[in-house]
């Protein structure tokens, strides 16, 4: 099912999983994330994940009976990096030789940019009331995301400092930018895009996955047309035509990250595309890897 939107360029989406979250209070909780409230509603950051991290089955996302129904593929490691595990990760993405990461947590977000191949970084500290979230670069902004403070934020894309910022309604978890807009989800099934350079919205598309909404969509990249997307509280990734908000394909990426970190919120989380490449870098919260991987299937 489709809102009225505007035509976007390339991006990838990612599907969310319905969740097994009312038990597990997740972000979304089932509804959308302007309608839960900070009491029932915890961020894709801050609800335990129990099993998905402790090594046991994850959810899976869902797949409907109704047609087109997405194939499931699988990642493939090509080579392994290293990855501070003190971060939270939120947002990821690589612009030339450099990855920019946001990361949650009240008192420990942060926004960093640094080489992609190691080297020293620059790191801006979020205020202490601030759960940071997704990010995403244009060629004169760096957006950043609140989970429930309804800011944006504007920062220099060097010096990563807040020049402004911008309310919205609702909850923040991911964002990825298109070439010509941004996409954001909010831990629901709904997509929205937004203006590069005011962040007003333009439009929503619902994502479904053989007819069935797909919620708890978190961390977002846009490549080639399609937007890549963390399903919160799985193992999963999957890809979405943004036209129709149709998952078209579920990648397992259960095996990285092992053995995982023993906090229960080190979830896989974070996908940034690589420029030149058809790989993406994928990593998790509070992960010491991260994995350029292809994705198969």
């Amino acid at each position: 099912m489709r809102s009225v939107r505007r035509p976007v360029g390339p991006l990838l989406v990612s599907l969310s999983l319905i969740a097994a979250s009312a038990a597990c209070s997740g972000d979304g909780g089932g509804e959308p994330a302007s309608a839960t409230s900070a009491s029932t509603s915890l961020a894709s950051s801050s609800a335990p994940a129990g099993a998905s991290s402790a090594g046991a089955t994850a959810p899976r996302v869902p797949v409907g009976p109704s047609e087109p129904r997405p194939a499931r593929g699988s990642v493939e490691v090509v080579r392994t990096l290293e990855h501070d595990p003190t971060l939270f990760t939120q947002g990821l993405q690589v612009v030339g030789g450099e990855i920019y990461e946001s990361t949650g947590r009240y008192g420990g977000s942060v926004v960093q940019r640094r080489p992609l191949d190691g080297g020293d970084a620059v790191t801006v500290k979020m205020e202490d009331d601030e759960f940071g979230e997704g990010l995403a670069v244009t060629p004169d902004t760096v957006w950043t995301l609140t989970w429930q403070n309804g800011v944006a934020h504007n920062r220099d894309p060097q010096s990563l400092e807040v020049r402004s910022e911008v309310g919205y309604q609702g909850e923040g978890w991911g964002l990825c930018s298109d070439g010509s807009g941004l996409v954001m989800s909010d831990g629901s099934e709904t997509l929205t895009f937004r203006d590069p350079v005011t962040f007003e919205p333009t439009g929503t598309v619902t994502v479904t996955s053989g007819g069935t909404p797909v919620r708890n969509l978190n961390e977002l990249e846009c490549v080639d047309g399609d937007v890549l997307a963390n399903v919160w509280m799985t193992d999963e990734i999957v890809r979405i035509d943004p036209s129709t908000g149709e998952v078209t394909a579920i990648y397992d990426a259960s095996g990285l990250g092992r053995p995982r970190p023993a906090d229960p919120d080190a979830v896989l989380n974070g996908i940034a595309a690589l420029p030149g490449s058809e790989n993406v870098l994928v990593t998790g919260k509070l992960w010491p890897e991260m994995y350029e991987v292809r994705l198969v299937g």
